[in-house]
């Protein structure tokens, strides 16, 4: 198992919207309410970046996931902005545990979220708070 790189996201980062999960039933909410702030908040360079929203919305449901299955609740996603990049943060209150990219496994046992996120977006990372442990993955915009 290998370490995810420890570093807060950019701190000239907007925050644009924020949503509390509390249960994996939230989850279609927050792909529909992600998608309307994605398209809300439009895409900087044009259209060569269709795919965007897509792949954030993605990452968000498996970290999200992820922080609903093995964190303490509730989760918070963050969307934010640069000039040129949309930031998705995704905390839990689990402060005691270190995200681990986990061993290769069978295609149908989970466990893929993070290295899922670190192959569709242009960085990611983790910190932690004194209350949430929040890992981050950043796209073009």
């Amino acid at each position: 198992m290998g370490q995810l790189r420890s570093s807060p996201p950019p701190p000239q980062a907007a925050k644009l919207n924020q949503w509390v999960l509390d249960s994996p039933e939230d989850l279609r909410e927050l792909r529909a309410s992600l998608r309307d702030a994605l398209n809300r908040h439009g895409l900087v360079q044009g259209a060569h970046l269709d795919e965007v929203p897509h792949l954030v919305v993605l990452v968000a449901t498996e970290l999200a996931s992820n922080a609903l299955r093995h964190g303490r609740p509730p989760t918070i996603i963050t969307l934010l902005a640069t000039d040129d990049r949309f930031l998705l943060d995704v905390a839990d209150h689990d402060v005691r545990t270190v995200p681990e990219l986990s061993d290769v496994r069978p295609m149908d046992s989970g466990g893929r979220g993070l290295f899922l996120a670190q192959s569709v977006s242009l960085d990611v990372g983790w910190y932690a708070t004194e209350k949430t442990k929040n890992i981050w993955a950043s796209f073009s915009r």
